[in-house]
């Protein structure tokens, strides 16, 4: 699990596509299974934020992990086409995997960390999917 700082200092900056030549220089279209929605906003333009208190505090993405799986703590390493969900709920965010179109969730182990700000559900969202997610291995 990468830990996410409630704020930037030190020179940091937010992350923006770089364009290496694997198509990131067209962020305004859907990146395979991770659909792009505009940001909503408050009255006074600014983004707004999830709330703890609102229904959906989880992502979800199908997934299909390189060679060697994804480690789990209920039934060890679990390979294949999947499902990945990061979810938010009084300060922590989790993330879970089950087999594609199953009913069966296991926690992916190691990760699981507090999480100040449910605004940051995103953010460790499309971290953990861009780990995970290595269909060409």
């Amino acid at each position: 699990m990468v830990p996410v700082r409630p704020g930037l200092d030190h020179g940091e900056e937010l992350l923006a596509a770089h364009g290496d030549l694997r198509r990131e220089d067209r962020v305004d279209r859907h990146v395979r299974d991770v659909l792009m929605a505009e940001e909503s906003t408050d009255q006074d333009g600014a983004a707004a934020a999830p709330q703890a208190g609102d229904a959906g505090m989880s992502r979800t993405t199908d997934v299909t992990p390189g060679p060697g799986g994804v480690m789990t703590d209920e039934v060890g390493v679990v390979t294949g086409p999947l499902t990945l969900q990061t979810g938010y709920a009084e300060g922590t965010v989790s993330v879970r995997v089950q087999y594609k179109d199953a009913d069966e969730w296991y926690a992916v182990t190691g990760a699981k960390a507090p999480l100040a700000d449910a605004a940051g559900l995103d953010a460790v969202h499309a971290i953990a999917v861009a780990l995970v997610d290595r269909p060409e291995g």
